[in-house]
């Protein structure tokens, strides 16, 4: 859906937000319950804008940019900045964790963190397998770039590592098990020297189990998802609302980590339903069309992985692979041009891997400690919800 079917006027998103949340100002009997209701509202109803606004601007970017690394790494941001600004409402709003229903909504809320975390260090491992297929390109630039002349050997040298490379990109249940041989979790930072022995790795212990599944999880996270009642709204003052849209945010932002980066037992088939009233909705269901679309186009159904960074190795290896197929020996001037111009294209995609996985593993690494972080906060925020300061 393009960025123009679902814009509209900041008023008419605003007034949106405030049909679902004026349900509660029934409930308010004096002058100065109204002030406070006043307030409460306004902030609600500034997150939810603000939640709008951010997704609006992820939304807007146009193909050649959905599911890119810079464009995952926005996402991360987005789901940062609407995490701390849904602590802060919470922060506010002690007095109402342990009330009905609002105990058991952020109960279920903390539940779905704890399983997003296991998608964050299943994300972390594909990261790594990214940065294994990032090291076949290096062997290959080593073997053909940059030399005055180009013989058997290196060409020899640079097959082996195209088929290795192809053999990691493999998409199958087991490729993470196989491929990604990282073993620490985010807690850890040991980090295996050897990189030559496959079983090596095995014998060490794994991010996730090799029973893991991306896509149960995902299922899990979303399972009973739905938009709060009238009676919730006006029991929660509001705050159920806010407790289903992070709810949503956390949802859609594991969904697509598992879309774009390789994890074991992928699968994007997950229900996601958001009832188009919410502000930010309609930005957030085109996102997820959009790239439910991509997953769907006929180069990308067996991908590892949707990242365009992904599909970019697999084109210039692919090419590659064509060529050093097709020489021979000794090299005309014609065909060392050609296979010269196709390091150049092998190069550029990796400087362009090179320069983002780092920052992007860093960024995974941030949400799992602020998921952690808050959901300590506020389990205690909850257990002393009738105890205020």
């Amino acid at each position: 859906m393009p960025a123009t079917d679902y814009q509209g006027s900041s008023s008419s998103l605003s007034n949106l937000g405030r049909s679902i949340l004026s349900i509660r100002r029934d409930q308010v009997h004096s002058m100065e319950t109204i002030h406070d209701s006043t307030s409460q509202e306004f902030e609600l109803e500034s997150f939810q804008r603000q939640v709008a606004d951010q997704f609006y601007d992820l939304s807007s970017i146009g193909s050649d940019g959905l599911l890119s690394i810079s464009w995952i790494r926005k996402l991360l941001d987005v789901f940062l900045c609407c995490h701390e600004e849904f602590r802060m409402v919470l922060f506010k709003n002690k007095p109402y964790m342990n009330r009905a229903p609002m105990d058991r909504l952020l109960s279920e809320f903390f539940e779905r963190n704890v399983k997003a975390l296991d998608v964050c260090n299943a994300i972390r491992d594909g990261v790594e397998q990214i940065r294994q297929w990032q090291k076949q390109l290096e062997i290959v630039l080593c073997a053909l770039d940059n030399q005055r002349s180009l013989g058997e050997g290196q060409f020899r040298r640079s097959k082996k590592a195209l088929i290795d490379l192809a053999i990691g990109m493999l998409d199958d249940k087991e490729s993470n098990a196989n491929v990604a041989h990282r073993n620490r979790s985010f807690g850890r930072t040991n980090i295996p020297k050897d990189n030559r022995s496959l079983g090596h790795f095995r014998s060490l212990s794994w991010s996730v189990s090799r029973s893991w599944s991306a896509a149960r999880q995902l299922q899990a996270i979303g399972a009973n998802l739905a938009a709060p009642k009238t009676n919730e709204i006006a029991a929660t003052n509001g705050l159920a609302v806010a407790v289903f849209t992070m709810n949503c945010v956390l949802f859609f932002v594991m969904w697509a980590l598992v879309a774009a980066i390789p994890c074991q037992d992928r699968g994007l088939q997950t229900h996601f339903y958001i009832p188009r009233q919410f502000v930010w909705a309609v930005p957030m269901l085109s996102l997820h069309e959009r790239i439910l679309e991509e997953s769907k186009k006929r180069e990308r159904r067996n991908a590892c992985g949707l990242l365009k960074e992904i599909h970019q190795i697999q084109i210039c290896a692919r090419h590659m692979n064509e060529l050093t197929d097709s020489v021979q020996f000794p090299l005309t001037a014609v065909k060392e041009g050609e296979v010269r111009q196709r390091v150049q294209e092998l190069r550029q995609v990796f400087e362009a891997v090179k320069d983002e996985l780092d920052p992007l593993e860093r960024q995974v690494r941030e949400v799992f400690h602020r998921i952690v972080r808050s959901r300590t906060e506020g389990l205690d925020l909850f257990s002393r919800g009738n105890h205020p300061e």
